[in-house]
Order: structure tokens, then C-alpha cells, then sequence
């Protein structure tokens, strides 16, 4: 499985658009659908909202990778 650390430069960032920021899906439409399917994880929860907050600490199981998100040190 693939890790891949995300710095967070803010307090949240929609689910939809974290997948498509780390470059796991091309699109917007395809982290929509994926996250519609079930097949996305927050925390070891399957998450089905589109636009959930992912906040600094939390994980995120996708596409054969885990993202592990982190507060930027430079927002500190």
C-alpha cells in the first residue's frame, strides 16, 4: 500500500477534493463517484459524503493508498 503524507494548509479540506489534490483520481467527477460507491475510507469508516471535512489527523484509505493528512508547520 502506497502512503502519501498531505499537508494541510488550512483547518479542512473536502474529501472529494483531497483525493484530487494528492493525484489519486484524475477528476473531480471521479473522486464523486468512487466516494459515492463506498469505496473510500476516513478513519477506517467508509465515508459517503462528498464534501466531508478531513481535518489534520486523519487518514484516508483510496485507491490502494492510505493518505495521511497533517497540519502544514508552517500555518503553526
Amino acid at each position: 500500500m502506497q502512503n502519501i503524507d498531505f499537508e494541510l494548509r488550512g483547518e479542512f479540506i473536502a474529501l472529494d477534493k483531497l483525493l484530487k489534490a494528492t493525484g489519486l483520481v484524475e477528476s473531480g467527477g471521479r473522486a464523486r463517484t468512487l466516494i459515492t460507491e463506498g469505496q473510500i475510507q476516513v478513519d477506517g469508516q467508509t465515508e459517503l459524503r462528498k464534501t466531508a471535512k478531513i481535518r489534520p489527523g486523519q487518514s484516508v484509505l483510496a485507491e490502494g493508498a492510505k493518505i495521511l493528512v497533517k497540519a502544514d508547520p508552517s500555518l503553526a
